[in-house]
């Protein structure tokens, strides 16, 4: 038979089942999805592909699925760091937003974000921010899997002056992009406490007609919760539940704080949850319950959040982090498996996104995302299990190849399709202009 692309590598984790890991196995691609998974020397003899790739030191995985970040924030790396959340947003993020963010910022820290993250293994990112059309444009360009978030916030900005307004521009974003085969769509109202009652049901119906996902930081932090509870008597997912927002369609992003109740209805209505460890970490925003929360039958995915409060868009640090965390809020080693934290940085996120019969795992038929990870070195050495070593020892500079859709995107550690010189001059020439006005 016939494929585009054969892969032999060391092992081949597909994710789903969970945990699972094939040994001396090959992948086969054609026309952009998995025709096959099967033993090397099987593939051998069935396959006779234009382009075969030999793998013996590495493990081969889905692309990882950042779902949750705010991509062209790469921009503001460092601008503002050590600070409590509110502090970090009113007085430094939103004014240094007010100022720069602009068509020409946005595409240029985008441009700079897919570079990291392709680096790192991403394949998929689920973004928040502003001229969301160019951040569809720089995915594209590029050949990533993203997506766009349809912002919307109560206050103007440099994209749109009020609800109307982000609303129009969003769905003008989502009908030039819609048959794009890469490029997926969210509603993406800001938080509870940027977005008021009228535009939220106004979303929740929007998303039911166009069959879209709700993207939203949700019980970030206590002040955020103690605020709503004064302002209005109630929780903010309590207040969604009365607005009709809890359901599948619901991405809930960093739930630091969550009861028991509160954990009983996201189960009960098949709320989506995003945490984000190192970025909760660095705010000291709180802990994300994941042990309960996977008890609970609930599917928590995992995002960066965007790199002015992580500093990095490292989904193998952000998989790592969130399994030891895991572990140390529960007092319990095995609250997050290595191979449950896998799932969180893969399929959970596809899932979360609505993107899962696409991608998410090395299954036949679903779209060939995917990262070549080498486990041969000193510091992976010996590998008794290669989704421990992913999860506990390994960094992405061990990240050497990724495919999106069965093209190839990084070789060897190569950006095969954005200019990283060009990339890295612009990321210096914004520094400059930011530095000189602060």
């Amino acid at each position: 038979m016939e494929a585009d692309l054969l892969i032999k590598a060391r092992w081949i984790v597909p994710v789903d089942p969970e945990g699972r890991v094939l040994e001396a196995h090959a992948l086969a691609v054609r026309d952009g999805a998995i025709v096959d998974v099967l033993p090397s020397a099987e593939a051998e003899r069935r396959w006779r592909a234009r382009e075969v790739l030999s793998l013996d030191r590495h493990v081969l995985i889905p692309g990882l699925i950042n779902a949750h970040t705010h991509a062209a924030m790469a921009l503001f790396r460092g601008l503002a760091d050590d600070l409590p959340l509110m502090d970090w947003l009113t007085r430094h993020i939103w004014p240094a937003e007010q100022r720069w963010v602009a068509d020409e910022f946005v595409r240029a820290g985008t441009r700079l974000a897919v570079a990291e993250m392709l680096r790192g293994g991403t394949t998929c990112f689920n973004d928040m921010y502003f001229f969301p059309n160019r951040i569809a444009e720089v995915a594209a360009e590029a050949g990533m899997r993203a997506v766009a978030g349809l912002i919307l916030i109560d206050f103007p900005t440099p994209w749109a002056a009020d609800a109307d307004e982000y609303l129009s521009k969003g769905l003008g974003v989502h009908d030039a992009f819609r048959a794009h085969p890469l490029i997926h769509f969210a509603f993406a109202p800001h938080a509870p406490y940027t977005v008021s009652d009228a535009p939220l049901e106004r979303i929740g119906t929007l998303a039911e007609e166009l069959d879209l996902p709700i993207h939203m930081h949700v019980h970030e932090t206590a002040h955020e919760v103690d605020k709503a509870i004064e302002a209005t008597g109630e929780r903010p997912l309590a207040r969604f539940a009365r607005l009709g927002l809890l359901s599948p369609r619901l991405i809930a992003v960093h739930m630091t704080r969550m009861s028991a109740t509160d954990i009983d209805e996201c189960a009960q209505h098949g709320v989506n949850i995003v945490h984000c460890p190192r970025s909760n970490l660095k705010l000291a925003s709180g802990f994300c319950p994941i042990h309960a929360l996977r008890q609970a039958g609930i599917n928590v995915a995992l995002g960066t959040d965007g790199a002015a409060s992580n500093n990095s868009l490292d989904m193998l640090s952000e998989l790592s982090t969130a399994a030891l965390l895991a572990k140390g809020v529960a007092g319990d080693p095995c609250a997050a498996p290595a191979g449950s934290a896998l799932s969180m940085a893969t399929l959970n996120g596809a899932r979360a996104l609505g993107i899962d019969a696409i991608t998410g795992s090395l299954t036949i038929g679903k779209q060939a995302d995917i990262a070549a990870i080498d486990l041969g070195a000193i510091e992976t050495q010996p590998v008794y299990d290669p989704i421990s070593a992913l999860v506990y020892a390994v960094n992405r500079e061990a990240v050497t190849d990724v495919w999106v859709a069965g093209r190839r995107l990084l070789s060897n550690r190569e950006l095969l399709t954005l200019d990283e010189a060009a990339i890295l001059r612009e990321a210096e020439r914004w520094r400059a202009r930011i530095q000189a006005a602060r």
